[in-house]
């Protein structure tokens, strides 16, 4: 996972220096094309590659990402160096002569450009070399895993044991019961697919078994069968196992037959039979398109049902009704802990406020409830056993559950696709219980650099969609949703994060300082700092990274860190205050993504040019700024935005050409003059924040072109302030078509 984001990091790097209208460098033509087509390679075989299940990292993998961790430090600390070097020459007012004598130290510049051009030429010449062996060893197990995907293939996916005789205990309402069972016994004549979906973990089979073993179903349905699809399915096992619980007859009758025989036989026997199939923990439609055709459409109420952790397979498999499982609500949650711990009897009086807070934490997970209850089950009923669970629930859970709980949800990441894994292990940066903004994680995966791009789609609809994507999977939940139907807040269940930060620390994703990692941290590229850890912890760890891309934090301040030119992204979302302003502008040149309270905006503005690739720019100040008329030549600009102060834009000047076209945000702009030459230069500006401190009247919407509003053809969301004599004007002002929000 953490190869696949590198590789497409190290892309995105290429791509941004051979678009850029002026970039810092150049890189030897050759040596990108040799570059580009190796990362093309190792990406396609990555999206197909499955590593082998361990508690360590895989080798390969880590070996592609070091590759490109290589290419990327190479490239952008010849950037950095390069622009550090011109900021220098810029201070540097002495003449320089037309001939350049070599042993002038006025030249030392020169030289030292020509030393750098040689060490990054070398560099990157022995990454094309590392990438060269690693393409090797991937053909080697390309054609290494066709053997083992076949063996896959004979892994027995179904299984009766989960049928009938199973005990499972019921984590449903009695309600939710009926109404499975209502659907399941209903009149309606046609055959029915019935999906149950929710998060791994969420009671899904189990409400599927407690149906399945209800005496009206046995009295309903002349054949009932249950198989276990599972993510390595095998079509014929499937088929086997449905046609040995329907006609009672042994595997070993049926082992001869191929899977068309098989389908043949199931499809004949329930022919004219009312049935119902249970398929369950499907994870792909694929499953269901090559198996439908085998249950033939009796007309007599025959069903299917089926259990999924997909949301959006519900609406692949033609039906009209679906339930989503939902967390258990307190009293339920409660109830079942019960049930586990003690069975029959009840909670002892001393033990009943520190149970409901060990529940609390289960989050209404019921695999969570289970896990946990097992655990206090087998323990002594003390107070002081109890307190100590509680206070190591995370550790005590995952202790014991390596076979249950983490190795239910791990499949649930396993069968990520690998653009989707960064994505997910991403949540992992927010501290517990956090409600995120979709806008705010968006940003964050754009600006990590680890989306790629597709067919055209800015990469911040790429990422809506991949957000999406997760919640269909029910490993993100929402939180809230807007008035459009968009989503706003996103969480993730405490066990779910706990994955993240586990997987992360394997795979080196990123390296949450107090904690420990197994490859070290001098070579960490994401640094997360925990909610009240030790400034003098903090200040040891970033110093100690050198290699570090980003850091996201509640931290009250960021410290002056040294050797941080490479740094990409800097979110102190949460933060008082920087420590030393002054330290941005002079040393934070790679910066793409700038999230900070600030108290003056000028140690930023007076180097914007050195911003080389700044993509992202939030700051939180009560003061008022203007812009510097380098804004207009940043084409990679995505969002600027002040919080509480404002910021004033200058003239955009008609000898520029550059269009900004990545821009989709602008917000809190004093005096927005939407002139002709703007709107040339904002083409896709999505969101609009304007400011009005002038009166109102026909002079002043003149001056500030307010009609040309209607010609911003993608505005989405226009908010307005402004005096009240002003706001009247606005309302005769004409819309683009694209407009869904205004405020004024």
């Amino acid at each position: 996972m953490a190869a696949y984001a590198a590789l497409v990091s190290l892309m995105h790097i290429i791509d941004d220096l051979e678009r850029h209208h002026s970039p810092p460098i150049s890189l030897d033509k050759q040596q990108l094309e040799s570059l580009t087509e190796n990362v093309t390679f190792l990406q396609e075989f990555l999206v197909a590659y499955n590593s082998p299940v361990s508690d360590e990292a895989d080798p390969l993998e880590m070996r592609i990402a070091d590759a490109a961790y290589a290419a990327e430090d190479a490239i952008e600390s010849h950037i950095v160096a390069k622009i550090q070097l011109s900021r220098s020459t810029e201070a540097d007012n002495s003449p320089v002569s037309d001939e350049a004598d070599p042993e002038d130290p006025n030249n030392v510049s020169s030289n030292h450009d020509d030393d750098e051009e040689m060490n990054l030429f070398q560099d990157v010449q022995n990454v094309i070399y590392e990438m060269d062996q690693i393409k090797g060893l991937a053909m080697q197990t390309n054609t290494e895993k066709v053997v083992l995907h076949d063996k896959r293939r004979s892994f027995v996916s179904a299984s009766s044991s989960t049928g009938k005789n199973s005990s499972g205990m019921v984590v449903c309402s009695e309600g939710v019961v009926n109404g499975i069972l209502e659907k399941l016994v209903s009149d309606q004549r046609e055959r029915q697919v019935i999906p149950i979906t929710g998060m791994g973990g969420i009671g899904k089979t189990t409400l599927a078994k407690t149906v399945y073993s209800k005496k009206i179903i046995e009295q309903r349905f002349d054949v009932c069968a249950w198989a276990t699809i599972s993510q390595q399915y095998n079509t014929r096992e499937i088929l086997c196992e449905l046609v040995s619980q329907a006609t009672n007859k042994s595997k070993e009758q049926l082992s001869e037959k191929s899977e068309d025989e098989l389908g043949l036989e199931l499809y004949q026997y329930l022919s004219g039979r009312r049935f119902l199939i249970v398929m369950d923990d499907m994870w792909s439609i694929n499953v269901w398109d090559r198996i439908q055709c085998f249950f033939p459409e009796n007309e007599n109420c025959s069903r299917i049902l089926v259990t999924t952790r997909l949301s959006n397979l519900s609406s692949q498999l033609n039906n009209n009704y679906s339930l989503q499982m939902e967390f258990l609500d307190e009293v339920r949650s409660w109830e079942l802990f019960s049930k586990i711990v003690f069975g029959v009897g009840s909670c002892p009086h001393e033990l009943e406020k520190i149970g409901k807070k060990i529940v609390e934490n289960c989050r209404g997970l019921p695999l969570s409830i289970v896990v946990v209850g097992g655990i206090l089950r087998n323990r002594e009923h003390t107070l002081g056993v109890w307190e100590s669970i509680r206070k190591n629930l995370a550790s005590e859970v995952n202790l014991e559950n390596d076979k249950n709980c983490m190795k239910l949800l791990k499949m649930s990441y396993n069968h990520l696709p690998v653009y989707l894994k960064p994505c997910f292990l991403y949540m992992g940066v927010f501290e517990e219980d956090d409600s995120v903004k979709v806008s705010t994680l968006v940003k964050l995966w754009v600006s990590e650099g680890f989306l790629k791009p597709m067919n055209g789609k800015s990469l911040e609809t790429i990422a809506i969609e991949f957000l999406q994507d997760l919640v269909d999977r029910n490993l993100i939940l929402v939180g809230k949703v807007g008035s459009t139907g968009n989503i706003k807040l996103v969480k993730i269940h405490d066990l779910l994060r706990d994955l993240c930060l586990n997987q992360s620390k394997k795979d080196g994703f990123y390296h949450v300082i107090g904690q420990s990692s197994p490859r070290g941290i001098s070579s960490q590229r994401r640094v997360v700092i925990p909610r009240n850890m030790p400034k003098k912890k903090v200040l040891d760890d970033l110093q100690s990274m050198p290699r570090a891309r980003s850091i996201i934090s509640e931290y009250g301040k960021v410290p002056r860190i040294k050797n941080s030119g490479l740094l990409r992204t800097l979110h102190a979302y949460k933060f008082r205050y920087l420590e030393d302003e002054s330290y941005l502008a002079s040393q934070y040149v790679n910066l793409r993504h700038l999230v900070v309270v600030v108290g003056s905006m000028s140690s930023i503005f007076t180097s914007f040019t050195h911003l080389w690739n700044l993509h992202i720019l939030i700051a939180s100040s009560w003061k008022e700024f203007t812009a510097p008329a380098e804004i207009w030549r940043m084409p990679q600009l995505r969002h600027i935005e002040m919080t509480k102060g404002c910021i004033y834009l200058p003239e955009a000047s008609s000898d520029d050409v550059v269009v900004l076209e990545n821009l989709l945000v602008l917000e809190r702009v004093a005096n927005f003059k939407c002139s002709e030459e703007v709107v040339k230069r904002i083409p896709n500006i999505k969101t609009l924040g304007i400011k009005y401190f002038g009166r109102g009247g026909i002079e002043q919407d003149d001056y500030y072109c307010l009609n040309n509003i209607k010609r911003l053809f993608k505005l989405e969301s226009l908010s307005v302030w402004c005096w009240y004599d002003f706001r009247a004007s606005l309302y005769v002002l004409t819309f683009p078509q694209s407009l869904k929000k205004v405020d004024s």
